[in-house]
């Protein structure tokens, strides 16, 4: 039996939130909850960890595959939670590159497209500060102890809880990172559109949001090392504005390590609404439009086969 929830605010102030206003404040608090779990799961590999005993050392992260597990199945549960706290109000979009791609192809309004993005990116503003909050002590006592170049008493270990930055096998260069960038929201959007398309074997039930949440995970453990796979604009680009007020300076904007890499801070961005655009339009090219074909021709063929078995009746 159902139990009638009364709202906390009286229902003639709550119209304002049946459109648009109430879809981006799930925006945001989809994105806050993505980037609480997604960039904490990060504080606790490369700070709580080591800082609190439970490594080699005080300073010991990334020295096995399982470090990195536990951050891409991390980001796979965060995405998971975030979507299930805003579907069924905004669609839980979550990230710009989706939105971008929605409008494109799914009809979404493009009106929506920039207050989903200013939401998308506060959200994942807060996100970063409390993840900051709760774990301050673990990143300072962290920065403390490592050794090497450090920007305003911070280092570039601890800037990676909160946004991203290139492989050092990149040199510095623009190409390979922002081609990453492309790829992986490329597979993204491409599995999404999967996952969502009825016409196709959509998931059944409530569990989209889990399965999104695999192909997060199976895009960070494929295509995550060289470029952190931020695949997302505003889960880099909110937390990279925080760090920056918060001391990282350079290291945040415009996303330099001298003798490293340089003004970083757009491929994150650019890189993923690109590759959003890309992975949906491959994904009804070589999927949609099939399945529109098949639908206008009434009598499905089985799987795997590319003409409608004859019967007897037929001939």
């Amino acid at each position: 039996m159902a139990v009638e929830i009364p709202p906390l605010v009286k229902p003639s102030r709550l119209r304002s939130r049946g459109g648009l206003l109430g879809e981006c404040l799930a925006e945001f608090l989809g994105t806050f909850v993505l980037i609480s779990f997604g960039c904490g799961v990060v504080a606790m590999a490369v700070a709580a960890l080591p800082g609190s005993g439970r490594a080699a050392t005080t300073t010991t992260i990334f020295l096995a595959a399982g470090d990195w597990l536990l951050i891409t199945w991390g980001w796979a549960m965060a995405v998971m939670l975030g979507v299930y706290v805003a579907g069924g109000i905004s669609g839980a979009h979550l990230n710009p590159a989706v939105t971008l791609a929605m409008a494109l192809r799914r009809g979404f309004s493009w009106a929506k497209v920039v207050p989903y993005w200013f939401a998308q990116v506060v959200g994942a503003l807060t996100g970063a500060a409390l993840v900051y909050l709760v774990y301050h002590n673990a990143i300072n006592a962290f920065d403390s102890a490592m050794k090497g170049p450090k920007t305003d008493g911070h280092t570039l270990a601890t800037f990676s809880i909160f946004a991203t930055f290139p492989a050092p096998y990149f040199h510095g260069g623009t190409w390979g990172p922002l081609i990453d960038q492309i790829v992986g929201t490329a597979f993204l959007l491409m599995l999404i559109a999967a996952v969502i398309d009825l016409r196709n074997q959509a998931v059944k039930a409530n569990l989209g949001p889990l399965i999104v949440g695999f192909v997060v995970a199976a895009i960070g453990m494929s295509y995550g090392a060289n470029a952190g796979y931020a695949i997302n604009p505003a889960r880099d680009f909110g937390p990279r504005l925080f760090t920056y007020a918060a001391g990282w300076d350079g290291l945040a904007f415009p996303g330099t390590v001298p003798g490293a890499f340089s003004a970083y801070w757009w491929i994150p961005i650019v890189g993923p609404l690109i590759g959003g655009a890309i992975g949906i339009l491959i994904y009804d090219l070589f999927i949609g439009d099939v399945l529109v074909v098949r639908s206008e021709m009434a009598e499905l063929p089985e799987p795997g086969r590319s003409t409608p078995v004859m019967t007897s009746d037929d001939e």
